[in-house]
């Protein structure tokens, strides 16, 4: 297959802080604070504070468990081939590089943003919703959580756990997108973009369709700017693309935005997500 399976999402290279460092640290905070020679009333030294118990750590999750839908979207011939590129903004900064490239080169795309993306990027955010014409936001949930309702981890990232905080993560998500006066969103792509059946189908109900990918460009902000180049130079008539837009001091970044001038002067027609027709999905793939 000649598309990459993974499906790594920027936040990998965002430190996590573990509940066992912090434990420690507050443990000896406290214990340092005890006067040198210090006792209790016998005249015997204090025991210093117990260290709270370490946070347990959790298992990968079996892939054979989780799914990762796909999607394209309907084929323009080989005239005016059509892809739709889809940008992840899972949290930390703004890679200008390439939002500015889309701007100048009027390159429609579709962002799925977090919540705190959003938090930590309003100027990146309004030049997105200035141009409407050209840029959608979408749903990828509040704290990039993976959407999945299993104790475990996807690529290092603890997923949500249970149905209750999958539904946080979306619904949250979308309150941080309609607060900032946006529309309501009607895509979601979760962290990892991997899910259990019983994940989607909860999602679906709750009125979104998954955004799933045919072209990974990027592997999560990871790869080299040639590799990143490569790929989505290549794209095919009908792929829907993936990539990140979050590491600006990554040399992925450069190689998405080298990549889609290419495809632009190939003649490829950049679609939004909104312009297809979900019958128009379904019959060329699928949301999952």
């Amino acid at each position: 297959m000649r598309l990459s399976r993974r499906a790594f999402c920027a936040c990998l290279f965002c430190g996590l802080a573990s509940a066992r460092a912090t434990s420690v640290s507050a443990a000896a905070d406290a214990a340092g604070s005890v006067p040198p020679g210090a006792g209790d009333v016998s005249g015997r030294p204090a025991a210093a504070p117990p260290l709270s118990p370490p946070a347990p750590v959790l298992p990968p999750i079996k892939a054979g468990r989780l799914i990762e839908p796909k999607l394209h979207v309907p084929k323009g011939g080989n005239a005016a081939p059509q892809v739709a590129l889809t940008l992840d903004a899972c949290s930390g900064a703004t890679d200008h590089r390439i939002l500015d490239l889309l701007i100048a080169k009027e390159i429609p795309a579709t962002f799925f943003v977090t919540g705190r993306w959003i938090r930590k990027n309003p100027e990146a955010l309004a030049l997105i919703a200035a141009r409407p014409d050209l840029f959608e936001v979408e749903n990828h949930g509040l704290n990039h959580v993976p959407a999945i309702d299993l104790s475990g981890t996807v690529y290092g990232i603890a997923a949500a756990g249970s149905m209750d905080a999958v539904r946080k993560e979306v619904e949250e998500g979308a309150r941080f997108i309609t607060d900032a006066g946006l529309a309501a969103p009607r895509w979601f792509r979760g962290a990892t973009a991997r899910y259990t059946p019983a994940s989607a189908a909860e999602i679906r109900a709750m009125g979104y369709r998954i955004a799933g990918y045919s072209l990974n460009g990027d592997d999560g902000a990871s790869v080299a700017a040639k590799t990143a180049t490569r790929r989505i130079a290549a794209a095919r008539d009908g792929d829907v693309i993936i990539a990140h837009v979050n590491q600006p001091t990554h040399p992925a970044g450069a190689g998405v935005a080298e990549g889609l001038t290419a495809l632009k002067e190939r003649g490829a027609r950049f679609l939004k997500l909104s312009e297809v027709e979900a019958d128009a999905v379904a019959a060329v793939g699928d949301d999952g």
